[in-house]
């Protein structure tokens, strides 16, 4: 499930690709027909994953630089506040594509074959 997520793929069946743009997620997989939209604010934990994972690396990265290389938080601040705006948009597919698998791993769709089964 995981390297499906990394590749951005179904994580029922591992083919069918999760977006056709940027930020704009197909409503079901093309292979499969995994519902990819099941409610209105479906994608809302995927949230957790994005602002999780800048948080940790934000602050990883500042105490780092802070002790490590001795540098002042003056200097830090327009870098890692560029970082916490671009990190997230950059993200964005990723931590959708981890929340669905999450998703799929916890609480299976049953309606979608299993992944190298025929449809």
């Amino acid at each position: 499930m995981l390297w499906r997520a990394l590749r951005l793929v179904c994580p029922a069946c591992g083919r069918g690709r999760l977006f056709s743009g940027w930020f704009k997620t197909n409503p079901n997989c093309p292979e499969c027909g995994l519902n990819l939209h099941p409610e209105p604010g479906y994608y809302l934990g995927a949230i957790y994953f994005n602002y999780g994972l800048t948080a940790m690396i934000l602050v990883v990265t500042f105490f780092a630089l802070f002790f490590l290389l001795d540098i002042s938080p003056d200097q830090m601040l327009w870098p890692l506040a560029a970082f916490c705006v671009v990190f997230p948009l950059w993200f964005f597919r990723y931590a959708r594509s981890l929340w669905r698998a999450w998703d799929q791993y916890f609480d299976p769709d049953d309606t979608v074959p299993e992944a190298g089964t025929s449809k």
